[in-house]
């Protein structure tokens, strides 16, 4: 090995994802790419034709007659439970039973020598239904009398009431959020080896090995050390397969153990998307009081949410949708109350901002209300309604690192905020059919799993005798980074080259009882659980030089690429190797968990977030009034991430969470039919972004001036997240635009997502 003097891809610095060159040449081996066992055979799901309705009948005679069919699994071949929720409800069932609850529900798997036999002949089985009323939005379900999939959440502090009835202003509105689908490049696919005794071996793509490793063992009726989940990585997640993996690696385990022969289920994209959850869709009914100088008062508001037939993560999601109703404001008075409601729909998941998102964009629209209604550039009414530290959070945490005033006067100085709001202005003057808008518009959210057990992780580190490494935490790499900045933190712990350093695939055999990579707290957790690992083995390095080399301890030194005893240095590998030989232990687990942070749903009251991370976006918009289409003209960021540990990693993932957001808000829209079908399950008829829809100037800058003040891996902050709700500029300059036509007398209103039809409708309603 190297003992350079100089050495590459410390913490803090631009280093190249892992597996860049591996992505773009088509060398990174996903889930699909792994090497077949001899005698692979294929499963294919059969879902519902029903929204509602209880099954009379069914029968796989045509099936099973089909060329390669080994068999059918229905929940009756299950050896152990029927249910794959990730909350205990026992409300989730890999196949339905006696009902089915949504258009698309898994009722059966058809296994085959082939994928392509096995999909055809999951066509020919007969189910027969009797159908049964169904309710598929989240009005229509409250209106129908359906209960809820889990517990509401009602936040309160003061008395919104009293103080809404003494504002001086008042409004009301209603709000329409559309959902999204996750549309990640590599769909969900796993595939499972049988082994000797219990044993079971899965390969997927999942951000939660342990719990689909949880999953596996109960639906087959064996502990948990019998089943291996492995995870190299994964084309993309959002939050798609942080539960919905659950069901396709069962089926997987349980068609591989009963037929003793490797098992493969990849279902198309058609069938992913119908048989999948989302982001969840909100109806969200609002009050807000303030004065005439646009000070909020109060904030009263009720989410509803489209949560599907069962829990899931509806939970946690509806409640974070609550803590970020606020996004970056202070409400004096404030109530606000959830409602997860059942629905006959596939039930909703995770996905990037879990709910935050959902609540960020109503302080937005209520921004927007005010302004209107006081004649004032929004821009104006959330400087003046910005936390200042001290301040309570409807969930009684304090706001304490407050960094916005100091964001909002770089973004809007650099992007020359004020001139080109005058421009757009005077440009709307004219009348012409292209109208102009921009906004700016701020994100403060809040890191952490809300469920506070998640905040925990592993790391597994192996030092070679020939001064390699092998690092392994309980993360997963879905391109966002993660191995990248883990490696870089013990590279920088060791002084030592990047290259030096080998991340393993993901795996429960290594690292056990794992959270889910999400809630933008993979570098946090795993990043300071692989330190700590590093620093035991480091302590340990550092007693064996200080006696080897006869130097005081507190005089060792890890430098790059040496270990400097006294006046020696003492290259890296001649160190380690002496290690060895003196049997010095060169391998720690590592373990984290996150500090401060506690929460009792009962009382609305804790601290579930270790901190805050803030960004600003100024997004301009050019509207065409005859068709309703737009493009983005320019964006502008500024975004907080703290001490970065890789800033060109950092830039990337804002770029894509800013277009991913932007694309759920215009272009990406859910539609149902009136049998309860989703009819938008292909790229044919659901539009996300194009390279095209990118902003046409698009300049990411992050506040390098700051540094995060808690203790978070070297002081970074989290990114993945944080940055998607900066797309909401982009929704508030469309509402702008289409505003002009009005000459600004009122809001656009606009529902989410502000596809071109909801345009022009705004466009002609304005008009009169």
């Amino acid at each position: 090995m190297k003992d350079d003097t100089t050495i590459r891809g410390l913490a803090h610095s631009e280093t190249a994802h892992d597996s860049a060159i591996k992505h773009v040449t088509g060398r990174a081996d996903y889930t699909d790419d792994l090497p077949e066992p001899q005698g692979l055979i294929h499963a294919y799901l059969g879902l519902s034709q029903c929204a509602h309705g209880r099954i009379t009948g069914m029968d796989f005679t045509d099936t099973l007659a089909h060329p390669g069919v080994l068999g059918v699994l229905t929940a009756a071949d299950l050896p152990g439970v029927n249910d794959v929720s990730p909350n205990g409800k026992h409300d989730d069932p890999v196949f339905a039973q006696d009902h089915v609850l949504f258009w698309g529900q898994p009722v059966f798997a058809v296994i085959a020598e082939s994928r392509d036999q096995a999909r055809r002949a999951a066509q020919k089985a007969q189910i027969e239904y009797e159908a049964l009323p169904f309710a598929l939005d989240p009005i229509a379900a409250r209106d129908a009398g359906h209960d809820y999939v889990t517990d509401p959440l009602t936040l309160r502090r003061g008395d919104a009431r009293a103080a809404m009835a003494t504002a001086p202003r008042r409004i009301k509105g209603r709000f329409g959020i559309g959902g999204q689908d996750h549309f990640y490049l590599e769909g969900q696919i796993a595939m499972a080896v049988p082994g000797e005794d219990e044993d079971v071996v899965i390969n997927v793509s999942t951000q939660h090995p342990s719990e689909v490793q949880h999953m596996v063992a109960h639906v087959l009726d064996v502990p948990s050390h019998s089943v291996v989940v492995n995870v190299r990585r994964m084309g993309g997640g959002f939050g798609g397969k942080e539960t919905q993996m659950n069901l396709f690696a069962c089926v997987a385990a349980v068609a591989a153990k009963r037929w003793n022969r490797a098992v493969k289920i990849r279902p198309d994209r058609d069938d992913d998307m119908i048989a999948t959850g989302k982001r969840h869709d909100f109806v969200v009914d609002y009050e807000v009081g303030f004065d005439d100088d646009g000070h909020i008062l109060a904030v009263d508001g009720d989410w509803y949410a489209r949560c599907g037939f069962s829990a899931d993560l509806s939970g946690p999601v509806t409640d974070r949708a609550l803590f970020h109703a606020d996004n970056a404001y202070f409400y004096p008075d404030v109530e606000l109350r959830s409602h997860p409601l059942r629905t006959h729909t596939v039930s909703n998941t995770a996905f990037r901002g879990f709910g935050g998102p959902q609540g960020v964009i109503v302080a937005e629209r209520m921004i927007e209300e005010i302004a209107y209604a006081l004649g004032r550039d929004p821009y104006e009414i959330r400087r003046k309604n910005l936390y200042r530290n001290g301040q309570l959070t409807p969930y009684h945490q304090p706001v304490e690192d407050q960094i916005l005033p100091r964001i909002f006067q770089e973004l809007e100085t650099d992007c020359d905020y004020h001139a080109r709001r005058q421009a757009v202005l005077d440009w709307n003057a004219k009348a012409g059919v292209i109208r102009k808008g921009i906004a700016l518009t701020p994100v403060k959210f809040g890191i952490s799993f809300t469920a506070t057990w998640f905040n925990q992780a592993g790391s597994l580190i192996h030092v070679y005798s020939d001064g390699s490494i092998s690092l392994n935490h309980g993360g997963t790499e879905m391109g966002q980074g993660l191995n990248t900045k883990v490696a870089q933190i013990v590279a920088e712990a060791f002084q030592c080259d990047i290259s030096r350093i080998k991340i393993t695939r993901t795996t429960t055999e290594k690292v056990p009882n794992t959270s889910a990579t999400a809630a933008s707290s993979g570098s946090d957790l795993n990043g300071m659980a692989a330190l700590d690992a590093a620093e035991q083995i480091k302590a340990r390095l550092i007693d064996f030089v200080a006696e080897r080399w006869q130097a005081p301890r507190d005089e060792v030194r890890f430098i790059p690429g040496h270990i400097r005893a006294g006046g020696q240095d003492v290259p890296f590998d001649e160190v380690i190797a002496a290690a060895y030989m003196a049997r010095i232990h060169l391998s720690a687990a590592g373990f984290y968990k996150t500090p401060k942070i506690h929460w009792d749903r009962a009382t609305g009251r804790g601290r579930p977030f270790y901190y805050f991370a803030y960004g600003a976006a100024v997004s301009e918009v050019s509207v065409d009034t005859l068709t309703g289409e737009y493009v983005i003209d320019r964006t502008d960021v500024i975004h907080d991430v703290g001490r970065s540990l890789n800033p060109a990693i950092d830039k990337g993932q804002i770029e894509g969470a800013f277009v991913q957001g932007a694309g759920w808000l215009t272009c990406e829209e859910l539609w149902w039919d009136d049998k309860g079908q989703l009819r938008t399950h292909a790229p044919s008829t659901y539009k996300i972004p194009l390279a095209s829809d990118r902003p046409r100037v698009f300049n990411v800058k992050l506040a390098d001036w700051s540094e995060n003040a808690e203790r978070t891996i070297k002081r970074s902050k989290a990114v993945g997240e944080p940055p998607f709700m900066l797309g909401i500029s982009v929704f508030e300059a469309i509402n702008m635009a289409v505003a002009s036509i009005g000459d600004y007398r009122e809001p656009a209103r606009l529902d989410a997502p502000a596809t071109p039809e909801r345009v022009l409708m705004a466009v002609n309603r304005l008009r009169g």
